[in-house]
């Protein structure tokens, strides 16, 4: 019998992050307590700018948006924000949403699979994501659990599983 295999991403529905960005301007636009502050949220490219009066008022946007991407299922780990910079009178606030696994996760994970993962499973790299090969489901649903109980910084997806 063939190795059963399954591939291991991190991938964000772009979709469902835009939709969670427009809630959020929207909420921003209308509540009261942004209103004269000069709160906006915004795409820049790839990346989301929150821009305010204040280092609070950018961190409340910033708030907002996180509570729209979490009710839109997309994982707090996907987002990478820095820290209020000062642009003249207003402050900003410069976010990014990770897609892919980077190289240095990739092999964090891979070691974890090889110390803690039953012993006939095998993990490679392929680009931004990971196989993982067994002659067992068992163990590859073993790994599964075991990296659902990790404490990664990526946000993982287990795809391709036959």
């Amino acid at each position: 019998m063939a190795d059963s295999s399954f591939d291991i991403v991190s991938k964000v529905d772009h979709q469902e992050a835009d939709n969670a960005l427009n809630q959020a301007r929207k909420e921003v636009e209308q509540r009261y307590d942004f209103k004269g502050t000069g709160a906006s949220i915004e795409w820049s490219g790839e990346a989301v700018l929150i821009k305010a009066n204040s280092e609070e008022r950018a961190k409340a946007v910033l708030d907002v948006f996180q509570s729209k991407l979490i009710k839109r299922g997309i994982s707090l780990k996907s987002l990478e924000s820095g820290e209020p910079q000062a642009s003249g009178k207003e402050y900003r606030i410069t976010s990014t949403i990770k897609d892919g696994i980077s190289s240095e996760n990739a092999k964090k994970i891979s070691k974890i699979i090889r110390d803690e993962g039953p012993k006939s499973v095998k993990s490679q790299i392929q680009g931004d994501e990971l196989r993982v090969q067994s002659k067992s489901r068992d163990d590859l649903q073993e790994v599964q659990r075991l990296l659902k109980a990790a404490d990664l910084d990526v946000d993982l997806q287990f795809v391709n599983y036959r």
